[in-house]
């Protein structure tokens, strides 16, 4: 066998040994991502995954919790055509006041999360984080502890700091009874949903407007920006749009998963003349106090449905196009 064979066989070897090591390394990384990712995946496939299959198949049927369930009249959409068609209070009640609640609480409480970050980013360091800390907090004390607070503020006796207040300037003879009354307490329930909503939203946004580019501003009034409001919309939205996507969406989910402050502010599920009622609360009368499951999960369908697609929205105005 002569030298330049020996050196062919010797470079084959080689590329059959580096092609070897690659397939061991692709292997060892496939593992290691499967390994890395297990424990997401098994915890969103319990939590997420079968939940939202167990609701979508209970929607088809009658369940009331103590018989097996039976599949519905007209295909199984007899749930839907009810909810559609017979809810009145559905329909003339509770619907209207979610979209309300929603679309006011909604944008306006990410509207509000914005312009506070932003307003707190123009700070200095140590006072931004406690303010930051002080604005996040409601958020974190959860809608029974928040109504038990403006249930003392809004009391429809003499002790309520609303009516003292106003008895002592002479405003009202009588004390208001607000949180029974259909003509304020969905207003009150607006009310404390935006004091608490500086969310985690609000610090994702703070935390991507600290995060732009100085240089890209100074750039900016170079090329021709004269204020910053321009500054705002030109340099600051579009450079933290995954943040801005972020907290639409926890704003979107948020305000359409609410239900806890209307029932903790006054005291009962149903609301007082459905003022107050929302999907989640009407999900919640069928599902645990009449035990209409089957009903309840059809409930709950239509409410994923309408957060898709307002989430669906929010992705195509700060999505990345790409």
């Amino acid at each position: 066998m002569n030298a330049k064979s020996l050196k062919r066989k010797e470079q084959l070897s080689k590329v059959m040994s580096d092609s070897l090591d690659h397939l061991r390394r692709l292997k060892t990384d496939k593992n290691s991502t499967i390994l890395l990712l297990a424990p997401y995946v098994l915890l969103f496939t319990m939590f997420i995954i079968i939940p939202v299959v167990v609701a979508i198949t209970l929607s088809f049927t009658y369940f009331n919790v103590i018989e097996m369930p039976k599949f519905a009249e007209f295909y199984g959409f007899y749930n839907y055509i009810m909810i559609l068609t017979q809810d009145e209070v559905f329909l003339r009640y509770v619907l209207p006041n979610t979209l309300k609640y929603a679309i006011i609480t909604g944008p306006g409480g990410y509207l509000l999360s914005f312009i506070m970050a932003w307003m707190l980013s123009q700070i200095q360091a140590t006072p931004r984080k406690i303010l930051a800390l002080a604005l996040y907090t409601p958020s974190m004390l959860g809608g029974v502890f928040i109504g038990v607070i403006f249930r003392t503020i809004f009391s429809g006796d003499k002790s309520g700091y609303i009516n003292s207040i106003l008895l002592n300037m002479g405003l009202i003879s009588t004390p208001l009874d607000f949180l029974q009354s259909g003509d304020y307490l969905m207003n009150i329930m607006i009310f404390v949903t935006l004091w608490s909503s500086m969310g985690i939203g609000f610090l994702s946004m703070l935390a991507g407007i600290l995060n732009v580019n100085k240089e890209m501003y100074e750039a900016a009034y170079i090329d021709g920006i004269k204020n910053r409001l321009q500054e705002i919309f030109y340099i600051t939205i579009p450079s933290m749009k995954p943040q801005m996507l972020f907290g639409a969406v926890m704003a979107i989910v948020g305000a359409f998963n609410a239900g806890g402050i209307g029932v903790a502010l006054a005291g009962s599920n149903p609301t007082p003349q459905y003022a107050g009622q929302l999907i989640v609360n009407h999900i919640d009368d069928y599902g645990f106090i009449r035990y209409e499951m089957g009903y309840a999960a059809a409930l709950s369908v239509i409410l994923l449905a309408i957060i898709l697609l307002f989430s669906r929205v929010a992705y195509m105005l700060f999505g990345e196009k790409d």
